[in-house]
């Protein structure tokens, strides 16, 4: 029997990439992460706008093309890239473009609250430039702020009913609510305002697979794709159709095409790494673990998983390594000592500490790991306490074997050194030889002096005499 507990912490992704302003080409697609090099304002012509000095347009190209040679190269040095913008928007603090990409390198940096703080001034500068107000909205989200996030799109909407993003992102928030009829609505909207919004296809593509209507979400996928067909989300959706129609092989297919897209792409590395746990893939499952840590070396979950993985490579002592390291970083996370427990179980024969932990497990285990009463983890704690039963038994009864061993040992010592001093008198009678002690015994008499024998006395001569006779 074997009881793999693990969890994934998946928190809302903010897509953001560093934009040259809010152009036609960006809008033409709704979609607030497409690049563009230029800060010619070109979705709606702000009042009175400001013009940008030439000598900060020029260093706003330099950074742009930085950015564009970093993506070729597949580095981010956000420092330099954030050295080249604050040069620029130094020469003008009108450029707002140049303000909404240092918010984009403060979130890369994970400091959102300093990206939060670029963004509403770049809005300011420019209300036009969308793609801040949606990354703004994204960052409230992020950190359970849905209050903050609508208003943020109600002003948006307020300004213009024509932004698809903002009707695509109050669309979000309702399915995230888990109310897609109102979902399916903003997001239908948003795409009539601008039929490519690729942030509305996904939420109908999700609240299509959450009501079961694959078929629908399959259509509304391949429509994406149309939009996109480098986007890592679209082809995670994909795969959790697959995976609902039972096709695990082509889900994985569509899993991987994910991260060959965007390699740091978390959602589809969590999803593999799960579907490697299931099947025992425990090389495959810590490949993906890996590449999370790498994103997060805080994620708690993730540590646990890999030492999941670890045991099942036989690497005790590196799967404990993880377990300790997950409940470092989150002490209330059951699920280590349960893992834990098996390990200790199982592999470190040490039923008795392993008794203690499945004992704490249960003490704590709540939520998606609260225990029914045929769950495993009863059968592996009396398991272990009957292991610790049996130990208790051999142990006694190896300790009252060596008690004889003992005893015999020792009266075989006896009888020879009785023997040994035995060899140098006479024989024992029996009873000393059976070691009892000799009875007394009465002294020897000796026997009494006899008289000379008295010859007879002469007898008739005329009697015949058997005695020699003297002779003369």
């Amino acid at each position: 029997m074997d009881v793999r507990r693990w969890q994934f912490a998946l928190g809302l992704c903010a897509a953001v990439a560093l934009v040259g302003c809010a152009s036609s080409t960006a809008s033409s697609r709704g979609d607030a992460t497409a690049p563009v090099t230029s800060v010619q304002s070109g979705l709606s012509q702000e009042k009175a706008a400001p013009t940008i000095s030439t000598r900060a347009q020029l260093r706003f190209e330099d950074a742009v093309k930085a950015v564009e040679a970093q993506r070729k190269a597949g580095v981010n040095d956000w420092v330099a890239l954030e050295q080249k913008f604050s040069a620029a928007l130094s020469e003008d603090q009108n450029l707002a473009e140049a303000e909404y990409n240092l918010g984009v390198i403060a979130e890369r940096k994970g400091k959102p609250e300093e990206a939060a703080q670029h963004y509403r001034a770049a809005l300011s500068r420019k209300p036009s430039l969308r793609q801040a107000g949606h990354n703004l909205a994204v960052l409230s989200l992020n950190r359970g702020d849905t209050a903050g996030a609508v208003s943020v799109y109600q002003q948006m909407l307020d300004r213009s009913q024509e932004d698809a993003l903002a009707w695509a992102g109050l669309a979000e928030i309702h399915r995230q609510q888990g109310d897609h009829d109102q979902a399916l609505k903003y997001a239908r909207a948003a795409l009539m305002r601008e039929p490519q919004t690729l942030s509305a296809f996904k939420v109908m593509m999700k609240s299509h697979l959450a009501r079961k209507q694959l078929g629908l979400a399959r259509l509304v996928a391949q429509r994406a794709l149309k939009v996109d067909d480098k986007d890592p989300e679209i082809h995670l959706v994909i795969g959790q159709i697959l995976l609902a129609e039972h096709e695990p092989l082509k889900a994985r297919a569509q899993l991987r095409r994910a991260v060959e897209v965007r390699a740091d792409f978390m959602p589809a590395h969590v999803m593999l790494a799960r579907m490697a746990l299931d099947d025992a893939d425990w090389s495959g499952a810590e490949e993906h673990l890996r590449r999370i840590l790498q994103a997060d070396g805080r994620n708690a979950e993730a540590h646990l998983n890999l030492g999941v993985a670890y045991r099942g490579q036989g690497q005790a002592d590196k799967a404990m390594v993880e377990y300790d390291a997950a409940e470092q970083l989150n002490p209330r996370l059951a699920a280590v000592h349960l893992n834990r427990a098996i390990l200790l179980h199982r592999v470190k024969d040490a039923p008795e500490r392993a008794i203690e932990l499945y004992k704490k497990f249960l003490s704590q285990a709540e939520g998606e790991l609260a225990v029914t009463a045929d769950s495993p983890v009863f059968g592996l704690l009396k398991e272990a306490e009957q292991l610790v039963a049996a130990k208790a038994d051999s142990q006694r009864a190896e300790a009252e074997a060596q008690a004889r061993e003992a005893a015999q040992k020792g009266q075989a010592e006896r009888m020879k050194a009785a023997e040994k001093g035995g060899g140098q008198t006479k024989a024992a009678p029996a009873s000393v030889r059976n070691g009892a002690e000799p009875a007394p015994t009465a002294p020897e008499k000796k026997p009494a002096p006899t008289a000379p024998e008295k010859k007879p006395a002469p007898t008739d001569p005329g009697e015949p005499s058997d005695e020699p006779a003297d002779l003369p």
